[in-house]
């Protein structure tokens, strides 16, 4: 049997105690006995999923060791539930545990005490610790202080000053920043994919940050990010409706900077799409982008992915279209077991086993149907774009005015429903007031929206191509009929007769 002599140093600092030191002392205790080290580097004392303690604590188990020595208590662990399974694990195989700097009789219901008090301090010192650092981390996010992590393409970044804390801040690289925009205005309009954006960059030679090639995942995530929106009243409604939080006012949304998006509490594990409970920020950086184009490609890819997790009806928004090119017979939808699991047959030649049909002449599969089907649908909705003009930027100035002081009566009124409780007679009357007051102002901004929005006329018509990124099975079934004839499929060719 023989002395094990633990040491653990989670993070090197300069005032903390190395290694070699805490091995120092543990030899000192030893005196001399044979002794094995167990050294963890870089592991908090949070927790036992520490390789060397865990090899220490098998080691104990087989009857290996007589002491367990450690320069401090806090060392071996500083969590109680922890510490108390190991003294105990301690206890059944008559291993004694000694602290080189703390003198503890373990013998003794005093001394085991003293050690069970040592080790509450030490964990309510982590959790001290480890709230200090969080709350230190959102006081940074709220400021729009970099937190460091990937930049995003089209950015560098360069170190700045921002209300007296020293950071940085992302500025645009020239080159990249005018693919960036290129790529969301090719996203914006709803006749390109993201397989069509893939196949452009990657033909013309636009190289990915780090010299990759371009991928859907890649531009998805990109065109999700708000760090490149010049965030105005739209930006700042679409989070709210989202359920995020927004951390600056909304007159600050003026059309310049670009934003921050963090987790938030209890953000692990959601998906890019859930906005919910997230925390938003605006960064000190200009935005790339404009909010109609990175709006526009956000709910796409919020959309998409919609679309491709919920994609289990065993029917097709195409069904009743489709007829086979052959026979003029329509195509039904066949469920299968593979990752595409589903298809479309032809009607006479699944009832009759090819005897009246010989079908189309190869497989058809529901899903790359409908997504060319939804493209052609798209580009058609696009003709009416002429429809819908584009708003003058002194129109936009004045509707994000609008918008940003309906956000702030909203919120003054809230604060002062807030008040209402305990308040006296003067105080109750104030508020009375001062509600109606902002009511009134909040109906007049109100009346002149709509009167704008009825000048501009067609302006305030949104693009049908758009509303299809968001339309529903039973909306897309609709659309699908008022535009289309029918749908002939025969050896790899799709025919599309429409009826406008």
């Amino acid at each position: 049997m023989y002395d094990a002599l633990y040491a653990r140093q989670s993070v090197e600092k300069v005032d903390s105690i190395s290694i070699e030191s805490q091995l120092e002392y543990c030899r000192h205790e030893a005196r001399g006995n044979p002794c094995r080290e167990y050294i963890d580097r870089g592991y908090s004392g949070r927790n036992t999923n520490r390789p060397a303690f865990e090899q220490l604590l098998a080691d104990v188990r087989q009857g290996k060791v007589a002491r367990v020595i450690v320069y401090k208590l806090d060392r071996i662990s500083r969590s109680i539930l922890d510490f108390a399974n190991m003294m105990q694990l301690f206890q059944q195989h008559r291993v004694e545990f000694v602290s080189s700097t703390e003198r503890f009789d373990t013998s003794t219901p005093i001394g085991r005490a003293m050690l069970h008090i040592c080790i509450v301090f030490a964990q309510l010192e982590r959790e001290t610790i480890q709230k200090r650092v969080t709350d230190a981390y959102y006081s940074r996010c709220k400021k729009g202080l970099y937190m460091g992590g990937r930049v995003p393409y089209g950015f560098a970044r360069q170190q700045t000053m921002l209300d007296g804390v020293r950071t940085s801040m992302f500025v645009p690289v020239p080159q990249e920043a005018r693919q960036v925009k290129l790529i969301y205005s090719l996203y914006a309009d709803p006749a390109n994919s993201l397989g069509d954006l893939v196949r452009y960059l990657n033909a013309h030679g636009h190289k990915q940050l780090r010299g990759g090639m371009w991928s859907t995942a890649r531009l998805s995530e990109m065109l999700r990010n708000p760090v490149y929106v010049r965030a105005d009243a739209a930006v700042y409604d679409f989070f709210k409706e989202q359920g995020a939080q927004i951390l600056n006012p909304a007159a600050d949304f003026t059309g310049y900077n670009g934003c921050y998006l963090y987790k938030g509490a209890g953000g692990e594990g959601r998906s890019p799409s859930d906005l919910s409970g997230r925390e938003v920020v605006l960064a000190p950086h200009e935005g790339l982008v404009s909010s109609r184009d990175w709006l526009r490609c956000r709910l796409r890819c919020q959309q998409n992915r919609r679309s491709t997790t919920t994609c289990k009806a065993k029917s097709s928004w195409l069904l009743g279209k489709v007829k086979c090119g052959r026979c003029g017979y329509g195509l039904s939808v066949v469920k299968s077991d593979t990752r595409w699991q589903r298809y479309f047959v032809c009607s006479a030649a699944l009832a009759s086993k090819k005897q009246r049909c010989p079908g189309t002449g190869g497989t058809v599969y529901a899903q790359l149907l409908e997504a060319y089907v939804s493209q052609e649908i798209q580009r058609r909705l696009g003709l009416f774009d002429k429809l819908c003009q584009r708003e003058e930027p002194q129109l936009n100035r004045k509707r994000n005015e609008q918008r940003i002081r309906l956000a702030e009566i909203e919120r003054e009124i809230e604060q002062l429903l807030c008040k209402v409780s305990g308040a006296n007679d003067i105080l109750l009357a104030y508020i009375n007031s001062r509600v109606g007051q902002l009511d009134e102002e909040r109906r007049q901004l109100q009346t002149e929206a709509e009167r704008l929005a009825h000048q501009e006329g067609t302006a305030a018509i949104l693009n049908p191509a758009q509303l299809w990124t968001k339309a529903s099975f039973a909306q897309k079934q609709a659309v699908a009929d008022a535009l289309i004839e029918i749908i002939k499929v025969a050896d790899g060719e799709i025919e599309i007769v429409w009826k406008i």
